[in-house]
This record gives structure tokens, C-alpha cells and sequence, in this order.
């Protein structure tokens, strides 16, 4: 299998591209695969790169075999329980914090009320975290005012395969699962990672048991196909 990892479009630069939403993410995508020369592929996409996957099947689902998501960061703004509204409600003070006072509440709200997050590492901070607080107010925005259609997001009958950390906050992450497999996808199968959480990641603590997943995930939707 030919595996690909594209970074965001929103951080391609020093800071988000003008007019950037959730449409510039598709458009990237869809560029990638094309220079590529793939007509269908499998998409997998993680935090705000699973909510672009999102977008991306709504507009494109011609173009998936199959759509893995891992904790997307949003998916839609319907049929969210009381829980996830008053979840993104403290999301959207986040909008007016200052950048050194944005990403410990950001992160704050990432994870299980109890979980205690480590300390920033002493030293310099890496370069890239210096684009994150204006690339989280870019996606809250987005999120505030993208349409995602539904109903071509419901037609999606490929496979799709959602990792779930058991620490992550289960007013974002597991009501956005719930909510996927009860309304949008027929063939929807959660895995949950019991030690893990939206700040450390089945890809980057349990590489193997993820990869091992993703790939019965990816041999059964082409089953159809060698059939």
C-alpha cells in the first residue's frame, strides 16, 4: 500500500492562508490525490484533519474506499447532546484568551475532567506550535460557519473506522462518535483505546495496534472490489 501523510493546508505557512475553511482543506486533498494519480483511495484523518476527512466525504465520497477517523475535532453542528453544546460553548471563550492562556485551556478541554496533563517540557517550544493558536481560532471560526451536507454525508455506505482515546473528553470526542454511527454512517466501527486521549494519540503511543486495525479496516473495504 502506497501511505501518504499530508499536512494541513492551514499550516503550510507562517500564518492561515486568507479566506481559509474547511473547502481549502478538500481542495488540497483532492490535488494530492490527483498528482498522484489515485481515483479512489482509503482517508484517514486526525483531530482537525479528521473534520477536514469530513468535509472531504461530503463533497467527494465518489473518491473513498473507506474514511478513518482519529478523534476529528468537529462534525457538524446538529443533533449534539446537551453535553457537546455546553462543550462547545467553552470552546468558543477560547476565542478571546490571549495565545500563552489558549493552549493549556485548549488543552484542558481535550481530555476527561480528572485527567492531569504533564508539564510543558522546559526549553524552547517547538517551531510549529507558534502557528496553533491562530490555526485554532481559524478552525473554531470554520466550524462555526461551514455547511457540512448531511445528506450526502448519510449516502456514505463505505466503511468507516473511528479510535476513540477512553481519556478524551467524552462530551466532544465521544459524543461526535456516537452521533456518527447513529445518524450518518451504516458501516461504522469504534475502537476504543482505553489509556489513550486526544493529546497522546493511539498513532503515536500505540503505533502497532493502530496500524494493525487500520489495515483489517482497509482490507475489508476492498473486499467488495477483489470480489
Amino acid at each position: 500500500m502506497d501511505a501518504v501523510a499530508k499536512d494541513l493546508e492551514l499550516y503550510a505557512e507562517g500564518n492561515p492562508p486568507p479566506g481559509w475553511n474547511l473547502d481549502t482543506e478538500v481542495d488540497g486533498l483532492l490535488r494530492e490525490a490527483d498528482s498522484r494519480h489515485w481515483d479512489t483511495f482509503h482517508l484517514v484523518g486526525y483531530s482537525g484533519g479528521g473534520a477536514a476527512a469530513l468535509a472531504f466525504t461530503a463533497k467527494h465520497p465518489e473518491r473513498l474506499q473507506s474514511l478513518a477517523l482519529l478523534e476529528p475535532a468537529w462534525a457538524g453542528t446538529c443533533d449534539g447532546s446537551p453535553g457537546y453544546r455546553q462543550h462547545q460553548q467553552e470552546y468558543e471563550q477560547l476565542r478571546a484568551l490571549p495565545a500563552e492562556q489558549l493552549m493549556p485551556a485548549f488543552m484542558q478541554l481535550q481530555v476527561r475532567p480528572g485527567v492531569v496533563l504533564p508539564p510543558q517540557p522546559p526549553g524552547p517550544q517547538p517551531s510549529w506550535m507558534a502557528k496553533r493558536p491562530a490555526g485554532i481560532r481559524a478552525f473554531l471560526e470554520a466550524f462555526r460557519t461551514y455547511d457540512l451536507d448531511r445528506s450526502r454525508l448519510a449516502a456514505f455506505t463505505q466503511p468507516v473506522f473511528f479510535a476513540l482515546g477512553g481519556l478524551s473528553h467524552p462530551d466532544a470526542y465521544g459524543d461526535i462518535a456516537a452521533r456518527l454511527a447513529r445518524v450518518f454512517f451504516p458501516d461504522f466501527h469504534l475502537e476504543v483505546f482505553p489509556r489513550r486521549h486526544h493529546l497522546d494519540t493511539p498513532h503515536r503511543v500505540e503505533p502497532e495496534r493502530l496500524a494493525e486495525e487500520l489495515r483489517r479496516h482497509w482490507t475489508r473495504a476492498e473486499e467488495p472490489a477483489a470480489a
